[in-house]
């Protein structure tokens, strides 16, 4: 408490210092909000919200290691009550949906952070909801069957495979970020070309350059 104030104790997570640093800085400016601890990816985040009891956690989407939709299931089955606020590049139509069904609370790019990333935190903090017009269209869609896309056909695990796929990464790197075997990596591989009804993992990548997905 600080003056009568609650205090909202943060974690950061995300994998460049820089990033953590701004945030850190446009935090130290409120009176309400304090970082007490930063993490550089999600298996870092996962330890130290086992270890410390915080508010909210701020988190970056794509970290090495544990991370994306996954980070989010693992910290919500570790600390139910923990808010979780996705702060990511990737713009909210590519992926809000996903992190808000896996137990996000909220949702904003990092080129809104600036301006609205203190009242965003009090607002989640205090057990509201954050997301954009964009992703309030996309759950109300997907809630009436209106999602088609063939990437909206994808699982969590496929999409996140998916992601790393055309991002370059190979087998054996996905394999090590997603704590899998490259045996399941390329079972995923498979069957996201048969969902998606694509041939390669090029046809992949145009697919996501198409939709902004990469």
């Amino acid at each position: 408490m600080i003056h009568g104030v609650h205090t909202i104790r943060i974690l950061l997570a995300d994998d460049h210092m820089l990033v953590r640093e701004g945030l850190r800085q446009l935090l130290g400016a409120t009176a309400d909000i304090r970082v007490e601890g930063e993490a550089a990816n999600g298996d870092e985040a996962l330890a130290l919200v086992k270890a410390n009891d915080y508010d909210l956690a701020v988190l970056d989407m794509s970290m090495p290691g544990l991370s994306g939709i996954e980070l989010i299931k693992r910290l919500r089955l570790e600390k139910p009550r923990l808010r979780l606020l996705v702060l990511s590049m990737h713009a909210e139509k590519q992926y809000a949906v996903r992190a808000l069904k896996a137990g996000a609370s909220g949702y904003l790019t990092k080129d809104s952070a600036s301006a609205q990333l203190a009242s965003v935190i009090r607002k989640v903090a205090g057990g509201g909801m954050h997301i954009g017009e964009g992703a309030a269209a996309q759950l109300v869609g997907a809630a009436t069957g209106g999602d088609a896309l063939p990437h909206a056909r994808l699982s969590d695990r496929e999409f996140e495979v998916f992601r790393l796929l055309v991002a370059g990464e190979g087998p054996t790197v996905i394999a090590e970020r997603l704590h899998l075997s490259v045996k399941t990596v390329s079972t995923h591989k498979t069957r996201i070309l048969e969902k998606m009804g694509m041939e390669s993992a090029a046809d992949l990548v145009r697919y996501a350059v198409e939709h902004k997905l990469s």
